[in-house]
């Protein structure tokens, strides 16, 4: 693991999803991410299945250690303020005012440490006729326009992960790489603020651009009608997608492959905007094709034809197609109980090394005894 962010720490003070996945993200560039728990009970996300090692824990906090601390007793506080006194990034993702009320508030640690970049996460933002709402996934995609674009009309269910906070932390993350990379050249921390509205909003960005250029309002179909994307039952009961988009030697691949070659002069699908307007027939027609044959066998024929395709996989499939498996995403390490703990490596890779090295999330207060021991040399030293 090439770590291009060691040296930098982070003290978390995250709970649920944005600031934790800010924080992991941090972590998998490298830096040192010491999480800050409530004392027997950590991150209420720790307990979503029973026990305080959840899979939604799991998800957002490897790479970390953890420390308990009630910063509402002199004696944590005290240790709070010496982790943050040496810390680069502190994160938390409290409603407005929760910060300040635990001891925790910008302007009392930027007091501490002005190097110190302070990085907030709310849901409607820092003040405003909405920001002492609480917010959570569903309520931001809300919000932002963005949901409306999800779900279905002719059955309204929300689908789908926690984008609104997985993205917000995302946004998070970023903001911060900018700020550090800017105390570089100037030696001052700043505060970043980021909501999970703004977030979402600018993640949105391409349903807006079409509202402002063109006075559209899009739909759920409005994206995939242009892009030509396409989900498709196969004769084994699996599924597989297309992503056509406009390039017409796509499209002359598919017909081959569905031994159509002439599909194309077909008065309906002859251009572009032919298929676009008469996507619904295309849909009927693809969907009988698809069903006379199984998955691989389509797969076979799209990939000799250079069609974009891909089989629609779930999560105990994706990892063991031969791409996935080359390119190693699926790593793992020890699991505090014993065993093996299994996870999706970082995306990114440097110097054409990808990161195959991580730490399993921790457990609760894995940190105490080495920060309290830091803390009692300390006090030897300065006396």
């Amino acid at each position: 693991m090439i770590k291009v962010l060691e040296g930098v720490r982070v003290i978390e003070q995250g709970t649920f999803i944005t600031g934790p996945n800010a924080g992991m993200l941090l972590a998998d560039l490298g830096a040192e991410v010491i999480k800050v728990e409530r004392p027997g009970s950590g991150d209420p996300f720790r307990a979503f299945k029973g026990g305080l090692y959840s899979p939604h824990f799991q998800t957002y906090n490897r790479n970390k250690r953890s420390v308990t601390l009630n910063t509402k007793e002199p004696e944590d506080l005290a240790l709070f303020d010496q982790l943050i006194a040496d810390a680069d990034v502190y994160i938390q993702n409290f409603r407005p005012g929760t910060a300040e009320r635990l001891g925790a508030g910008e302007e009392r640690l930027r007091a501490l440490n002005p190097k110190l970049i302070y990085c907030s996460i709310s849901g409607f933002g820092q003040d405003g006729p909405a920001a002492g709402r609480p917010a959570y996934d569903t309520v931001a995609q809300a919000a932002s326009g963005f949901l409306g674009l999800l779900i279905n009309p002719d059955n309204p269910r929300v689908v789908g992960p926690a984008m609104a906070d997985s993205l917000t932390g995302f946004y998070a993350a970023y903001g911060i790489l900018g700020a550090l990379h800017e105390r570089h050249r100037t030696g001052r921390g700043r505060a970043v603020d980021v909501s999970m509205l703004e977030a979402m909003c600018h993640f949105n960005l391409d349903a807006f651009t079409h509202y402002f250029a063109e006075g559209e309002v899009m739909t759920p179909y409005s994206r995939p009608s242009v892009s030509q994307s396409y989900v498709l039952e196969c004769g084994d009961g699996k599924w597989i997608a297309l992503h056509m988009s406009s390039p017409e030697k796509f499209w002359q691949g598919l017909a081959n492959a569905i031994g159509q070659p002439d599909l194309l002069r077909d008065e309906r699908f002859r251009t572009r905007e032919k298929r676009i307007d008469h996507q619904e027939q295309l849909i009927d027609l693809l969907g009988e094709r698809f069903k006379q044959r199984d998955r691989d066998a389509w797969c076979r024929r799209l990939e000799q034809e250079d069609v974009p395709h891909a089989p629609m996989y779930d999560s105990s499939e994706a990892l063991q197609d031969p791409q996935a498996r080359h390119l190693q995403l699926e790593v793992s390490a020890p699991h505090p109980d014993g065993g093996e703990w299994r996870t999706v490596r970082s995306p990114v890779s440097f110097d054409h090394q990808p990161s195959l090295t991580v730490s399993a999330p921790p457990e609760l207060g894995d940190y105490d005894e080495a920060l309290r021991a830091a803390a009692r040399a300390r006090l030897v030293e300065e006396s």
